[in-house]
């Protein structure tokens, strides 16, 4: 069981990150499976696992698969009509009320045809607009990347895009920087291991105006490259965003136009749309967002995504199902194809992995085992909206679910692995499980655990956004018996360097990049061994001897208020008198500074999404008047030095101990200047 962050703390988080594009949601990102017995070989696994068995049709008064399939034997078979909506109609009204969200679409498929569709609760509160499976749009966030992959597959089966070659050659206004002798390919784009940082702030607006076109978008703010292409995984919007862009490039339509022609029109979803805003014809069906934490529940303004291909499409459950329908069946709708079978299968195929025994990627979808099943699917966030596309290529099994609040993460968590364990459900031990794909094996070297803090390989390192790594790092412990203590579970050694998660679900694997860096790559995201420099136990030390000297500082003006209480005659010169009250200036200038930074990264910061906001920019003024002010003391000190007392001449040592040390912090999380 998961319980919900305090609402101030969900903010903190959510504002900047989880209501992004760019964030999968916690179950869906950890890569869920478990073994099918308990002999049998270690899989893939995650939050959304779970430890019960298949659920019987006693549990749930249907028939859960056809006459040929009976729960737990893994075998796959058409779902019944009546079986999908007996269980849908009875776990997600009661999972919306407890995780108080509006309303929830769903759509299943199998093999060629739709076979269910369904909407429970309100897609508009304020309205009191009822879920329509066929007419309610939702902003589907990070699934459009799926639309993104499809596209340039379309274009490399068009022979204008190669996977693998340099993105520069198609690049026109702007070049990706040369940070490595590798080049950034599609390939690492669709596999989120071109290497670029993460960067958040800026990526929303609230009007079109707001909104540049992509290649600008692209050329201006570009994410700095931290890592070699190939070695790691670190999801990137910006990174789905040039993809798109690279598709416009060699076709000459704007992104949303191509989706719309060689997609959307093409698979009959007629009613959604690449657009933004959402054309008029669709406007009135649009469902809204809310924020599961208010009371009552406020429903979130529509926000324009300034990377289209990663999250901009709308789309209601029903054309889903259409999208759906082509992925399992070779790029075809009908009499429609939108791939051809090659291309299709291409894109299926596993295209990274970490480690072969981990979960991956197959050109854009994760690729992850659940119940022993191949599993090929995305997630998206957006103004509230959580969405989720799983497909089960063995079973010709589709499924999608989009929930319409902030706790639709909770929401999607449990339903999904619920559904797979009813309708693709945990093989038998005697049957073998799907065995992972093979992929390009990245230039990384196994190697032990090493204790220590980690934080997700996909973070920022050059602008303001690094600060983030230092308030959400997590600690790996390796205990005598060689097993390890990671985000907040135990993992016990499997031999080969393969750990497993006790609960039997996500698996470990620790490994070292050609630069010496450490990682600990899962079945979902990987995370990065922080430097003690990085690290929060050093921090907290270098903070704590600033404070200690900057609380200090009051000694300053208290001294002087004494003194003219007690109408005693200065004794230190102008210079010294000067050099103390600016150091202790600078001292209380850097500890407000601190003070006021905490209340901007705890408090709502959902306006970051949308720009640095007016009080950060007005806050980052103040190290640069710290830097101004200890720099003047230093000078005032060494002129009036000889003429101050020792007691006076060892806490200006201290002041400017604390001050180097706040000056060292600072400069380590980009906190001196405008660095966005």
């Amino acid at each position: 069981m998961r319980i919900r962050p305090s609402r101030p703390t969900r903010r903190a988080a959510a504002g900047l990150l989880a209501s992004c594009v760019a964030v999968p949601l916690l179950g869906l990102a950890a890569g869920p499976a478990r073994p099918a017995s308990a002999d049998a070989a270690p899989s893939a696994g995650g939050p959304l696992s779970t430890t019960t068995a298949a659920v019987t049709t006693e549990d749930t008064g249907a028939t859960a698969v056809g006459a040929t399939a009976s729960a737990g034997s893994g075998a796959c078979a058409t779902p019944d009509r009546a079986a999908l909506a007996g269980f849908f109609d009875r776990v997600v009204p009661d999972r919306l009320t407890r995780d108080r969200v509006p309303g929830a679409v769903v759509s299943v498929v199998a093999g060629d045809r739709t076979v269910f569709t369904g909407g429970y609760g309100l897609a508009d509160t304020r309205r009191g607009v009822a879920f329509d499976p066929a007419r309610s749009l939702v902003r589907i966030g990070s699934i459009t990347k799926l639309f993104t992959w499809t596209a340039v597959m379309q274009q490399v089966e068009a022979g204008r895009l190669d996977l693998d070659a340099d993105v520069n050659r198609y690049l026109k206004a702007f070049k990706v920087p040369s940070a490595y002798p590798e080049p950034v390919t599609l390939r690492t784009l669709m596999d989120h291991t071109a290497g670029f940082e993460e960067r958040v702030v800026g990526t929303g607006a609230r009007t079109a105006a707001d909104v540049p076109p992509l290649g600008e978008q692209l050329a201006e703010h570009l994410p700095a490259r931290i890592r070699p292409p190939g070695e790691i995984s670190a999801y990137s919007n910006h990174g789905a965003a040039l993809a798109g862009h690279l598709v416009e490039e060699v076709t000459g339509e704007p992104y949303d136009a191509y989706v719309q022609r060689h997609l959307l029109a093409p698979l009959g979803m007629t009613r959604s749309t690449a657009a933004e805003p959402v054309p008029e014809h669709l406007a009135a069906d649009l469902a809204r967002g809310h924020d599961s934490d208010t009371d009552p529940l406020e429903a979130a303004p529509f926000t324009f995504d300034r990377l289209p291909p990663d999250g901009s499409i709308s789309a209601t459950a029903g054309d889903m199902a259409n999208f759906m329908i082509a992925q399992l069946n070779g790029g075809r709708f009908g009499g429609t194809a939108v791939l051809g079978p090659e291309t299709a299968e291409r894109m299926h195929r596993r295209s990274f992995a970490a480690d072969p025994r981990l979960g991956g990627y197959a050109h854009g979808f994760m690729d992850r085992t659940i119940n022993g099943h191949r599993v090929l699917m995305h997630d998206g966030s957006w103004e509230g909206f959580q969405s989720a596309l799983v497909l089960v290529p063995g079973c010709d099994l589709g499924v999608f679910l989009s929930a319409n609040g902030t706790g639709g993460t909770e929401t999607l968590a449990e339903l999904i692995p619920t559904f797979l364990d009813r309708f693709a459900p945990p093989r038998a031990a005697s049957e073998p499980a799907a065995a992972p794909e093979a992929a390009p094996a990245p230039p990384l070297s196994r190697t032990a655990p090493q204790a220590g803090f980690y934080t997700p390989t996909r973070h920022n390192e050059s602008t303001i956004e690094k600060i983030l790594v230092l308030l959400g790092p997590s600690r790996l412990t390796v205990e005598g018996d060689g097993t390890v203590r990671f985000k907040g579970a135990e993992w016990t050694p499997r031999g080969d360097g393969l750990y497993v998660r006790a609960d039997g679900g996500d698996r470990l694997v620790f490994l070292e990049g050609r630069d010496g860096r450490r990682y600990a790559a899962t079945d979902g995201p990987a995370y990065q061994l922080m430097t003690a420099a990085q690290g929060p136990i050093l921090n907290l030390v270098v903070l704590l001897v600033f404070a200690v000297a900057a609380v200090s500082a009051l000694a300053v003006p208290l001294a002087a208020l004494w003194r003219r209480v007690r109408r005693r005659p200065a004794a230190a010169t102008a210079a010294w008198r000067a050099a103390r009250a600016l150091a202790a200036g600078a001292a209380g200038a850097g500890l407000a500074f601190l003070v006021l930074l905490a209340v901007q990264l705890f408090g709502d910061t959902g306006d970051f999404l949308y720009g640095v906001t007016t009080g950060m920019r007005v806050l980052l003024a103040v190290p640069l008047a710290v830097l101004a002010m200890a720099a003047a003391a230093a000078v005032c000190t060494a002129k009036g030095w000889r003429g101050a007392g020792v007691a006076a001449r060892v806490h200006q040592v201290v002041l400017f101990a604390g001050l180097a040390a706040l000056v060292w912090f600072l400069w380590q999380w980009n906190l001196v200047g405008w660095r966005f």
